[in-house]
């Protein structure tokens, strides 16, 4: 084999790995070990050629020298370049004091190298795998994907995935979950995103669909009395996407017979106190503090709110409606509407300039504008204007406003005023939270409301799926006041992120028809598209309920990474396309007519 001029690529023959490069430490001196990897960085230090060897394990420093290994292998080893394969045997050797590496593992030996195998030699590479902080664009690293994963920080996140996912299997075996597989291959039907079809060529002018989650079929396994399900499931939508949204993504998926809201919440978290303790050596406390979703917004103003920081809302709508100011007063009294306050401690140092881009945040998320004035005793003039009298005193005590701060007050709508300042309360909030990565504050948000108004289509749509249980006090009032019902649903909230969502599904026919007759179905259409688990519950389904958690998320927060692409081996690009495969990819015009399609690339 030849490899670039002067170099003779050779094969492994009879060596074979003693050691992997993160594995050597202080009592393996004096050790013979056979190492093989890739050339992370060489550094020449007058005729001694020192050589950082990687592999997924770790670093290895690997020294060259010509009174121990000849200058023939010197010279040899000088012509290697970054990323090349190598093996290498030689004698672990403890380093001098004022050499030792503390922050490698390694860091206290070396080898010193007597024989060198070239296994492999690369071409210049497109971008440095050896640079701490890669500077390559990230369609360039997408594109050199098995490049990118050499990376040690990337390779870590890959090996954490993985003991997440089997401290997830073992944890949930050992609490009698089964693993079932479920079909990748099933029928289409309406759950919210568009879904990836797959035409059928012995079925022609049939398709697939790809499932958006297993929820169908998780429930016909609890019908089918499997009593306590899990999967690692794989889970494909065709969707915008963004950082933390991918066309296929994978998520922890359970589901119990028998259970209410409690017991889901302590079986995951007790998951996730199994996922930590294993996977970062932390405890977590448990249980999560529980919230309500008008609670979670009317307090934050999101219904995955980041608890690391305060910033907390204060209802001020009876106070707004006593104010002299129209716009205040009767944007509070309005039906539906009310008045949030934000104080923001030591506020009265910034800016009217920048108080008015904080206006235009809120703006931009829906709101309505936003009043704003600094606790300082020179501004009492102004603030009485809105709140005149003792009414300013009875406005600061409520928010609990102190000298030097600055208060900041909407209102509206109460949904879309409380999330318009909770946008704001975020963007706030990063500089609280910095530096806070070990901080780990879980949290359930949990009643929300079953349905949401569809405006392009006018009429009712189900806030999370049409499967979720409604609570039992509003089953009167399911078809005559749709806007009024609150589910049996939940997430689970960390630190801002959404990690999974879960209800108390519906077991029961006639509740289900009652559903979907809501939201616009047809007990016709409702049969053609959901027949077989309508046919199911007839047969006597338990009450059930589970969760789906994103396993992509959970990684990416773990190993403090801002996008869940960094979690995944081969993701998508934002456009949805695998730079590295080049797929999507065209189909040859036989396999086209085999499927019997054509297609209208021209059509409107």
């Amino acid at each position: 084999m030849t490899g670039p001029p002067g170099i003779t690529l050779e094969g492994l023959g009879d060596w074979r790995r003693s050691r992997t490069c993160g594995e050597l430490r202080r009592e393996h001196a004096g050790e013979s070990a056979t190492l093989m990897g890739w050339l992370h960085r060489a550094r020449d230090h007058g005729g001694v050629l020192f050589v950082d060897l990687r592999d997924r394990y770790g670093i290895t420093q690997v020294v060259f020298r010509p009174e121990t290994g000849g200058a023939a292998l010197l010279e040899r080893a000088a012509q290697l370049g970054n990323e090349w394969v190598i093996g290498v045997r030689g004698r672990a050797v403890l380093r001098p004091a004022d050499s030792v590496n503390p922050e490698l593992p390694t860091g206290e030996v070396e080898l010193d190298v007597r024989e060198l195998k070239v296994l492999a030699a690369a071409e210049p590479l497109p971008f440095q795998v050896n640079e701490e902080q890669n500077l390559a664009n990230e369609d360039l690293r997408l594109r050199y994907r098995y490049l990118d994963l050499r990376r040690p920080e990337l390779a870590q996140v890959i090996a954490l995935r993985h003991r997440a996912a089997m401290a997830a299997r073992d944890h949930l075996s050992s609490q009698s979950f089964l693993e079932v597989e479920t079909p990748m291959l099933v029928k289409q039907t309406p759950e919210g995103a568009r879904d990836y079809v797959v035409p059928s060529r012995v079925h022609p002018g049939k398709f697939y669909a790809l499932p958006q989650s297993p929820q169908l079929y998780k429930q016909t396994l609890m019908i089918a009395g499997v009593d306590r399900y899990f999967q690692i499931a794989r889970c494909l939508r065709d969707e915008d996407l963004r950082a933390d949204r991918q066309p296929e993504h994978t998520q922890i998926d359970l589901e119990m017979s028998f259970v209410t809201e409690e017991e889901v919440f302590t079986a995951v978290e007790g998951l996730f106190a199994a996922l930590w303790q294993e996977c970062l050596g932390v405890a977590l406390e448990t249980p999560f503090p529980r919230l309500t979703f008008d609670e979670a917004m009317k307090r934050f103003g999101s219904d995955k709110p980041d608890l690391r920081f305060g910033l907390e809302f204060t209802d001020v709508t009876a106070l707004c409606a006593r104010s002299p100011r129209h716009v205040i007063a009767n944007g509070a009294q309005a039906a539906g509407g009310i008045g949030v306050a934000l104080v923001v401690p030591g506020g009265a140092g910034i800016s009217g300039t920048q108080l008015r881009k904080y206006e235009d945040v809120v703006k931009a998320a829906g709101g309505g504008g936003l009043t704003f004035f600094k606790v300082l005793d020179g501004e009492r003039a102004k603030q009485q204007v809105i709140f005149p009298g003792g009414l300013l005193d009875e406005f600061l005590a409520a928010v609990k406003a102190q000298p030097g701060d600055a208060v900041l007050f909407t209102n509206g709508p109460w949904e879309r005023t409380c999330k318009a300042l909770g946008v704001l309360r975020t963007q706030l909030g990063q500089p609280l939270v910095e530096g806070k990565g070990d901080a780990w504050r879980f949290l359930w948000v949990r009643r929300f409301p079953m349905f949401e108004r569809d405006p392009d289509h006018k009429r009712w749509a189900p806030r999370h799926h049409m499967f979720t249980m409604p609570d039992a006090e509003h089953l009167d009032i399911l078809e005559s006041d749709p806007g009024s019902v609150y589910a049996q649903l939940y997430d689970v909230v960390l630190n801002g992120n959404e990690l999974g969502s879960g209800s108390i599904r519906i077991h029961r026919t006639d509740i289900q028809e009652r559903v979907m007759k809501v939201i616009g179905l047809t007990r016709e259409q409702a049969y053609e598209k959901f027949g077989f688990l309508l046919e199911a519950y007839r047969y006597a389904a338990p009450p059930h309920g589970g969760i789906g958690l994103g396993l992509d998320r959970i990684v990416m927060l773990m190993a403090g990474r801002e996008s869940i692409r960094d979690t995944i081996a081969f993701p998508k690009s934002a456009s949805a396309a695998c730079l590295m495969d080049g797929s999507p990819s065209a189909l040859d015009p036989e396999i086209l007519d085999e499927l019997r399609l054509k297609l209208d690339l021209d059509g409107a």
